[in-house]
């Protein structure tokens, strides 16, 4: 097959629908700026660096100017010297002010730490450079807090370590000239309006101590980084700075759709078994190879392919590791060192390697599936070739969004159309965040937090005893430690920890979110770390603990889960066509019910039972489309042709599966649109809504209170619906298949039906 470099050495069947030379490209420079310190300059210099990339220079500019930066470039383009060179001038001509570096990862810190004392090396004064995190040493702490001119941080820490404890950091606070956050496309959806409230808590305690810091950000490629930011830091005054001036090695990038196994049911080749044949061939072959997947669960099942594949080669167990959440903070380290070094050839990861950790010369890259977004694909490609040339490789899975990018690969290469959205004012995180703040610094009578107006929530807690008011001012009442009892990146406070009972004295292994726990950490699951199997013996809800011990199976369990939606409240809608949009809260109830076991290799299912776990509860915002009675009895009899009686909603089994189908496929193309992972998006199909009383297909976030999703939906309804249509209408199943419609067996007219109600949107809205 053409389109892969030689060595791969495998027959595939499938098809190239990319085979793209990204060619490379000329670096545009600038001078040093006439005002840069000479010593800086001659720190430049050692490192190499005499002139600076165009961007770069604009950076520099756009702060020494006194604005606030976005600068936007493609991975390993130097956007690190963008905020380390201006920091580090004012540092040189001002000795006692201070910089908060803000990574959303404790790796990218420990990483940039490496890289800036580097930078920092033969400066005239001792510039002291530090990272502040969970495993920051006490001894460490203390001098970090009375000395630290550059304080590397995660928001975690910031939220629960910097900000409520600010009377240590005074000396920080006081003297605070710049804020960096890396990363910016990370901040979005629940995790960015978490954020946005911890740098609305920032700014007010800097305000405290009367210093108000110049923010500088880096981003991938987004849509909307300047209003990303503006929403984040509530600022006005920032300036974007997105043309590229840094040299690009040659990269060349395959798009790689699996053979259709099965034409009628649109079964394709698993994309997991592609990508270990054309990974083991590289990794054999001593090529450097990053192997991305979606799930922890993924990382495993491929972890245990790849070493069965080299095992009698190589040392498979230690030049072949995994790499994801769960693992101990220790273990993750010696990974990152082994593929720096080289003494790994391959890593298998999630998406926690994503970020510009230095791992190494990598070379080659394989994506299982596609991540969710397409600034998480360039991240992921851009991990290999960060010094040379690269070849990057998308292998597409069945799933809907999967099947529409590796199909339209023009719309990945074309201008990014993602947005990342936040909504900083969510009540539940906004009640949370006021009631940090009031730990922090007592609120003024009529005070905001950043932008939002908080004055009813203050009478909410002095009437709950959380708050008092005296003097015109509110005053936290509790004995708690509210920062605490957020969790920036979960829904969930508690984490699910897994122990080994095949130990003398039982041994923490990992740990895993509450949510997922019920699917994967179950009564009678085998739970994969390392590549190695563990049955899961008990898990006892209320203590949160998991006790397994290893087995040797030829299978792996994945679970099912039932939801139910309720609608709250209706915040706009219904349209008065019979296809038409709502948007509002919803009560979404799920449920752990039965799990399956699926035999390696084959992907059969060899059996199956019951899950006996409590319904958790989601209180969100959704949008829900409901098509009125004339329209579902008339679709109904155009698709086969078999009239249905007034009122009876039941209908065909074919309108019953193409409804679901809708809801399949919106889920999905929403999620491109939108830049967040399908998973963060739930989707309901019901033949008779209990609000409604209608046919109805809901989308809903799965974060509480929401975190803007689904009103964007909303505006942009009949743009989802068109490329819904585009979607099942280009898969070539013959009647409807998991590509498009969702697993629903060939049921007849399904997907003819998934399509007229898609088509619907040509009405009037």
């Amino acid at each position: 097959m053409s389109g892969f470099p030689r060595f791969v050495g495998a027959d595939f069947q499938g098809e190239v629908t990319l085979d793209h030379v990204i060619p490379a490209a000329e670096a545009r420079f600038a001078p040093l700026p006439l005002d840069l310190r000479p010593e800086l300059a001659a720190a430049l210099s050692r490192r190499g660096i005499e002139r600076l990339y165009s961007h770069q220079a604009d950076a520099y500019n756009a702060v020494r100017g006194g604005r606030h930066l976005v600068v936007v470039t493609p991975t390993a383009s130097g956007k690190t010297l963008c905020y380390n060179l201006p920091v580090l001038q004012r540092l040189l001509e001002r000795p006692d002010r201070r910089a908060l570096f803000v990574y959303p990862t404790k790796a990218l810190a420990q990483d940039q730490l490496a890289e800036l004392s580097a930078l920092k090396h033969g400066l005239p004064i001792d510039l002291r450079v530090d990272t502040y995190d969970g495993d920051t040493s006490p001894g460490r702490r203390t001098a970090i807090r009375e000395a630290g001119h550059v304080v590397m941080t995660n928001p975690d820490m910031l939220h629960s370590g910097l900000l409520p404890h600010h009377t240590r950091w005074r000396r920080l606070f006081s003297s605070l000239d710049f804020v960096v956050i890396d990363e910016l496309h990370m901040y979005r959806g629940l995790f960015g309006s978490q954020v946005a409230n911890v740098i609305r808590r920032l700014k007010r305690i800097c305000a405290f101590y009367g210093s108000s810091p110049t923010f500088i950000c880096a981003s991938a490629t987004i849509a909307n980084p300047l209003q990303l930011a503006q929403k984040l830091l509530e600022e006005e005054n920032i300036e974007l700075v997105e043309r590229n001036g840094a040299p690009r090695g040659e990269r060349r990038l395959v798009f790689y759709n699996p053979p259709l196994l099965n034409r009628e049911m649109g079964v394709r080749r698993s994309s997991m078994l592609e990508a270990r044949c054309i990974a083991a061939p590289w990794i054999r072959a001593g090529i450097q190879t990053i192997v991305f997947c979606r799930s922890r669960l993924q990382v495993e099942v491929m972890l245990s392919y790849l070493r069965q594949d080299l095992a009698p080669r190589l040392d498979a167990a230690q030049r072949v590791r995994g790499y994801r959440s769960g693992y101990l903070p220790l273990h993750r380290r010696e990974i990152e060192a082994g593929l720096r070094s080289g003494e790994i050839t391959s890593v298998v990861s999630t998406n926690a390697l994503e970020l510009g950790i230095d791992i190494g010369s990598l070379q080659t890259a394989i994506l299982v599936g596609y991540p969710g977004t397409i600034a998480s694909t360039w991240q992921q490609l851009g991990r290999a070739g960060r010094r040379s040339g690269s070849v990057g490789v998308f292998v597409a899975s069945s799933s809907p969004l999967d099947q529409f990018i590796v199909r339209h690969p023009e719309y990945f290469l074309s201008s990014d159309p993602e947005e990342g959205l936040i909504d900083p004012d969510n009540l539940l995180l906004l009640a949370g965040h006021l009631q940090a703040g009031l730990f922090e610094l007592p609120f003024e009578e009529k005070e905001r937090l950043g932008r939002a107006d908080v004055h009813e929530l203050l009478e909410l807690f002095e009437e709950d005893g959380s708050a008092s008011r005296s003097a015109g001012r509110w005053f936290w009442s509790r004995q708690a430690f509210p920062a605490d009892e957020i969790h920036l990146r979960r829904i969930a406070a508690d984490n699910v920890v897994i122990i080994d009972t095949s130990h003398p004295r039982p041994k923490v292994i990992g740990e895993m979110d509450q949510f997922t726990a019920p699917v994967l950490l179950h009564e009678e699951a085998v739970y994969l770390h390392e590549g190695a199997q563990f049955h899961v013996e008990r898990l006892d809800w209320e203590e949160k603990k998991a006790y397994v011990h290893p087995v040797e199976v030829d299978y792996y369990t994945d679970a099912l889960a039932s939801v139910t939606v309720q609608v709250l409240d209706t915040f706009a809608g219904p349209d008065e066509q019979g296809l038409s949009r709502s948007h509002g809260e919803l009560k979404i109830t799920a449920l752990a019910s039965m799990f399956k076991k699926i035999r390696f290799h084959t992907h059969e299912n060899i059996g199956s039972g019951p899950i006996h776990l409590p319904e958790q509860t989601l209180h969100t915002t959704g949008y829900w489309i409901s098509v009125d009675e004339d329209l579902w009895l008339s679709l109904g009899r155009e698709t086969l042709d078999h009239p249905t009686k007034s009122g009876d909603f039941a209908g065909t089994p074919g309108m019953e599966a193409g409804l679901q189908g809708m809801a399949h496929s919106l889920r999905h193309v929403a999620s491109l649109r939108l830049m967040c992972d399908p998973r963060d998006l739930g989707a309901v199909a019901e033949v008779r809504s209990v609000t409604t009383r209608l046919p109805t297909v809901t989308v809903y976030e799965m974060y509480p209170g929401g975190v803007g999703y689904s009103i964007r939906m909303y505006e942009l309804h009949r743009e989802l619906l068109e490329q819904a249509a585009e979607l099942v209408r280009d898969c070539p199943c013959f009647a409807g298949c998991p590509s498009c419609i969702g697993p629903l067996h060939l049921v007849e007219g399904a997907k003819e039906a998934c399509l007229r109600l898609l088509s619907a949107s040509a009405l009037p809205v």
